[in-house]
Formats: C-alpha cells, structure tokens, sequence
C-alpha cells in the first residue's frame, strides 16, 4: 500500500467520528510518529509504498482511533511548550491553552520577581506546566503535588525524560493544612474546573478516556479548589509573590471576585488566543 491510499484509509475509517481535517491531522501525527516525517516529507514521500510491517503498525493505531481513544494515549505520547511528554489515561492530555499560561507564567516573572525562585505547581498531572517552567528557569527551585500517585509516577518519568529536576510531593490539596516549604516566590495550578452540567457539551473523547478526577467539579461548589489554594497562597507566598490560576472560561469573574475576597492584589483576567477567559494572575501585597 502506498502512503496515499493509507491516508485514505485513516479519513475514511475516521469520517464518522471526526470532519475530515481532523481524520487528516491524526494521520499526520500518526505518520510523524511512525515514521517521523512531517507534513512536507509526507507529500514528497506518499507516492511511496510501506511494508507489511508499518502498515501493521498504522492499523493498530487507527483500530484504537476508531474506538474514540485520543491519540496522544493511543501513542503515549503529547508535545507541550517544544518538549515531549508520555501521557496515558491517568493523567490530562496538555492543552495548548495550558501553553500560553506557560507563556504568561514566563513572561510575569521575568518582569516582576527576582531570583531566587521557589514555583509550586499544584495538581500537577502529567507535570507539563513543572517541567516546562524548569526548563525555562534553569535556577528556579520547582515543586510539584498531586493527589494521584499514579499520576505522579507519570510525572516522574516526564521529568527524567526531559532532564528536569523537579521534586514531587504526593498531597491532596483540599484537606491540607499546611505546604512543604514555608514559602514560595509563585503558585500555579490548573485545578479540576469543568461544573457537572457542562458534560453535554464536551467532546465524547475527553468524557470517556480522560480522568474525571482532574476534569470535574460540583456544580454547588466549582471554586472550591481555586478558594482553598487561594487561601494557601495568602499564607505561604512571599511578599509580591504571583498566584496563576488556568480557569473555566464561564467562571473569570466569579473567580476575580473570590481573589479580591481572599485580599489579593492587582488582579488580571486574561483570554486565551480563541478569546476565552482562561487564565488569572494575582499578585500577594
């Protein structure tokens, strides 16, 4: 078979579960991933036939595709912030949204603290956000906590996998009373944030394969994780210290509002590139 006609296959296979730009980009990720060509090799090379052997290793992949698995845990694997992650079900696959709090992350800090730096990043997962501002932030002290030791395992192998030395702490944030370190220069989390209610209308790959525990809130009570590191923060960030938040995009101001109750300062809510309210910096006087 050639290259071509695989492409097909993938399109057509998918054309029920995706439109068809979507089944096309799965099969460009695919064939990076098999035979790591991007998009300008795979035109100059898909009048090209494959062997037995790569066209067994597609057909695996599409068969898991077409049973709705998200490709990143069909390979295991998801780029974030120019670096590679191993991801599977216990962990969130990164978002690009989550990049551009990275961006932000980096940019607030260059501009507003000093060195040294202690960041902690609370629900961690896949450690993506850790291990992106490590690399970013050579001489930065990074910490990172998560409820799920298995997903702190996963975290792990991210952090040896790209040469980041980060250390992990297994804590469940709602019923902590007190952090590890008696300060911190900056906080960050992307806590579970989606109400019950709003599963209707998210994609049937996030509702099926991706974990609920990192996903959902009640809808009684969807800031309960924001109010608890809030409080935290007030308690353990040093003077001038940054508090980020990743946000639902129908919560921003209820989220300003719960922020400038707890007495923090300079308080910023910033929309993502799709024009979301997504993110939230706020600052310890």
């Amino acid at each position: 078979m050639k290259l071509k006609a695989l492409s097909t296959k993938f399109t057509e296979t998918l054309s029920h579960l995706y439109p068809q730009h979507e089944a096309e980009t799965l099969f460009y990720i695919a064939v990076a991933h098999v035979l790591s060509l991007n998009r300008t090799n795979y035109l100059l090379k898909k009048e090209n036939e494959i062997t037995d052997d790569v066209l067994s290793r597609f057909e695996t992949i599409l068969t898991a595709l077409e049973s709705g698995q998200p490709i990143q845990y069909v390979l295991g694997e998801a780029p974030f912030y120019g670096l590679n992650f191993k991801v599977d079900p216990s962990v969130l696959i990164p978002r690009p949204e989550t990049e551009e709090l990275v961006s932000w992350m980096l940019q607030r800090i260059e501009q507003d603290l000093g060195q040294p730096l202690s960041i902690l990043d609370i629900g961690t997962g896949s450690g993506c956000i850790a291990i992106a501002l490590k690399k970013n932030l050579a001489q930065a002290a990074v910490y990172a906590l998560d409820v799920s030791s298995t997903s702190l395992n996963m975290a792990k192998k991210n952090a040896s996998l790209n040469e980041a030395s980060i250390e992990f702490i297994e804590m469940d944030i709602l019923s902590a009373a007190e952090l590890p370190l008696p300060s911190y220069s900056c906080i960050v989390s992307n806590p579970p944030y989606i109400k019950v209610d709003e599963q209707p209308d998210m994609h049937h790959n996030v509702l099926q394969h991706e974990p609920a525990l990192a996903l959902f809130v009640s809808n009684e009570d969807p800031l309960i994780f924001y109010r608890k590191i809030a409080d935290l923060a007030i308690k353990y960030l040093t003077k001038g210290g940054l508090l980020f938040f990743e946000i639902n995009e129908y919560l921003g101001e209820e989220t300003v509002d719960l922020l400038k109750s707890k007495g923090l300062k300079n308080i910023e809510l910033k929309k993502d590139m799709q024009g979301k309210d997504r993110m939230v910096c706020a600052i310890k006087s």
